[in-house]
């Protein structure tokens, strides 16, 4: 499976503009099976209490249809991060997946809030980490913090997930986590991680990019540097295969000796 990721700048309040990028982008794509796009990529990320209350949509709402139209159109699955509104008023950090026939395959809401900004906006997402199947494969998702929290990716990677998609908007000073974590996590867990960030900034934060496709043998098979760029990688499960049977993490874990991590 090729797995594109755009890295951009935000473009913070302008819906329409962000789909009609998207829907350009998704065209350039082509021959790729998936497009990744960052964190808030519908609306921006920085941009307030007030904003997002006003821009929040529901899972299937406006925006969700018009991107499984562009989807449909150039004939790829897209993930693209946006702000969900629920029937009962609350708004997450949500991503949505819609694949290549125009269907909605899933929803995930960020669990692990980042810092004042997330949590002046957002609710936290519950125990829900679900795990589908495209083109063969099985597919879990963190949004950006989320994924600096190891048992998140161990824990998808326990129930079967063989790449996890991450939409993020890192900022400095925090690159290492694009640079050093994102392959860490795909080597401990013997799967790919994508890890879709912005460049640019926005307000008073600057995106670190360096976005990048990590193999489970911790080499890279995708890599921006700190400009807009559309790159693109090709899963290897004969790679994957090999790296599992080298590094046998999941096979010799422990559990035994873990309880205590689920302590306060």
């Amino acid at each position: 499976m090729r797995v594109a990721l755009y890295q951009c700048p935000p473009l913070p309040l302008d819906v329409a503009g962000n789909l009609q990028r998207l829907h350009k982008l998704a065209l350039e794509a082509k021959g790729a099976d998936l497009l990744v796009v960052p964190e808030m990529f519908l609306t921006g990320y920085n941009i307030g209490v007030d904003a997002v209350s006003i821009l929040a949509e529901v899972h299937n709402g406006e925006s969700a249809q018009q991107i499984a139209r562009i989807a449909k159109t150039a004939g790829i699955a897209i993930l693209y991060g946006y702000p969900e509104r629920t029937e009962d008023g609350q708004i997450y950090n949500a991503v949505q997946l819609i694949d290549a026939h125009g269907e909605r395959l899933c929803n995930y809401r960020k669990t692990h809030l980042f810092g004042d900004l997330d949590h002046s906006m957002f609710s936290a997402g519950q125990d829900d980490f679900p795990l589908v199947e495209l083109n063969g494969w099985k597919l879990g998702f963190l949004i950006c913090y989320d994924m600096e929290f190891p048992e998140n990716a161990r824990r998808l990677a326990l129930a079967g997930a063989e790449l996890i998609l991450v939409p993020t908007a890192n900022m400095i000073p925090f690159d290492f986590v694009a640079d050093v974590t994102v392959r860490a996590r795909a080597f401990e867990n013997q799967c790919y991680v994508a890890y879709a960030n912005y460049c640019g900034h926005e307000g008073e934060i600057h995106y670190c990019g360096q976005s990048s496709i990590a193999a489970p043998d911790g080499s890279r098979i995708a890599q921006a540097g700190l400009d807009e760029a559309l790159i693109v990688g090709e899963l290897d499960r004969q790679l994957m295969a090999d790296s599992r049977a080298a590094n046998r993490y999941l096979i010799d874990r422990r559990p035994e000796l873990y309880g205590d991590l689920n302590k306060r």
